[in-house]
């Protein structure tokens, strides 16, 4: 049981930092370049708008954090099973709120964002599927705001990878809390036989 809360509070403790920076960079995008005229404007993207950052890989992802930070502070046997159940649902939660982040920024990156050209506001990369991501010199249709392309794309390639490491830390957790829940009882039938 100590080593798994002891890895658990280690996944936890990694996940905060990673949480904060997805909440930093989803805050960045709001304010491209730091100008807040477009946001006043509703210039951005729509898909900036659903908060994949924020929500999703940031303030969601902080339950699961604290949970497995905190488990383990009661040492009574009874709380054991309820823990793991408790880091297990975290997890699942985890797990949820960094897919949505990672969904939503994929999206948004595939939709381009929304900027002033020569026909005036659009999405001029909406319909390419994401292949102006390969096509750096396509990157200059957008007059306003200036360099909005490379914000959007270097800020969600951020929030991308940001919310694979919080789904990659989670299911550890959760593969984790799932062994220790079947494994438990079993050592518990066999230290028991042993004492008999």
């Amino acid at each position: 049981m100590c080593c798994s809360v002891g890895f658990a509070r280690t996944l936890g403790l990694a996940l905060l930092p990673l949480a904060l920076c997805c909440i930093l960079a989803n805050l960045l995008l709001l304010f491209p370049m730091g100008d807040t005229t477009y946001i006043q404007q509703d210039r951005l993207a729509s898909y900036i708008w659903y908060f994949g950052g924020l929500g999703g890989g940031g303030i969601l992802m902080l339950l699961p954090a604290v949970v497995f930070i905190t488990l383990g502070k009661c040492s009574c046997c009874w709380n054991e099973s309820l823990m793991m159940c408790g880091s297990v649902l975290a997890a699942v939660i985890g797990l949820v709120g960094s897919g949505y982040c990672f969904v939503m920024s994929g999206f948004a990156l595939v939709q381009g964002p929304q900027c002033f050209t020569s026909y005036g506001w659009t999405y001029p990369f909406a319909d390419q599927g994401g292949r102006y991501l390969l096509q750096p010199e396509t990157w200059s249709r957008c007059l306003q705001p200036i360099h909005i392309v490379e914000w959007n794309v270097g800020l969600l390639c951020i929030l991308l990878g940001l919310a694979a490491l919080e789904f990659i830390i989670c299911l550890l957790q959760l593969g984790s809390g799932l062994v220790n829940a079947v494994c438990r009882p079993c050592c518990y039938k066999q230290e028991y036989s042993l004492n008999m």
